[in-house]
């Protein structure tokens, strides 16, 4: 799909890339997003940590343990919904990603966003929600509201959410945490007393 030197992606997947020095220095593989293709709801993270990198899977370790539970109680697993990052490679010390790593990931992030289609994207922290509403938030304070988000000619709705490992730094967090991803799988059309449900997205 992609013809730059280098680089072999398929619209969901990077199998090859050198874009970033730095990252391709510290990682040991490229960690793509996991889930159905056609998944509902697609989380979308910062980068890769060290268990990430190593296990090769977005959110596992501690953080993954956290929304796995609030996954679970708003009647929904890891097998239903897609988990991806901005960037798929570790960068160095656990660092936050730079604008230019960012920027050239972005397109791989909205193909694979674009090819999903889902009915909500959860941004899971600060990094992935400004990135990709490009502008300033204030994650604790606008967590659980939802905003549009243009991927080329696709509309997607998008909800902001905390970092799930917030949680386990403040525990005044944890409530609003499991609120958002059980708001998540309303959208959805979930239905979070156990079976299937309308979805709540009606003409959007």
């Amino acid at each position: 799909m992609d013809t730059e030197p280098g680089v072999e992606f398929d619209g969901r997947c990077v199998t090859a890339c050198e874009r970033c020095p730095d990252l391709v220095a510290s990682r040991s593989r490229i960690v793509n997003g996991v889930g159905p293709d056609d998944a509902d709801v697609v989380f979308v993270g910062e980068a890769p940590g060290a268990t990430e990198d190593e296990e090769g899977e977005p959110f596992v370790g501690r953080s993954g343990s956290v929304l796995d539970e609030a996954l679970r109680e708003a009647g929904l697993s890891r097998a239903d919904v897609r988990i991806t990052n901005c960037v798929r490679c570790r960068p160095p010390d656990n660092r936050d990603p730079t604008t230019d790593e960012l920027t050239n990931c972005r397109g791989f992030l909205e193909s694979e966003l674009r090819t999903v289609d889902p009915a909500v994207v959860v941004t899971l922290g600060k990094v992935p929600t400004q990135h990709l509403l490009d502008r300033s938030v204030a994650v604790t304070k606008e967590a659980g509201s939802v905003h549009d988000l243009r991927v080329d000619d696709v509309s997607l709705r998008l909800l902001i959410s905390v970092h799930p490992a917030a949680t386990l730094y403040d525990r005044s967090q944890r409530e609003g945490f499991f609120e958002t991803i059980a708001e998540a799988a309303r959208l959805a059309g979930v239905d979070t007393d156990g079976g299937p449900g309308q979805s709540s997205l009606g003409d959007f």
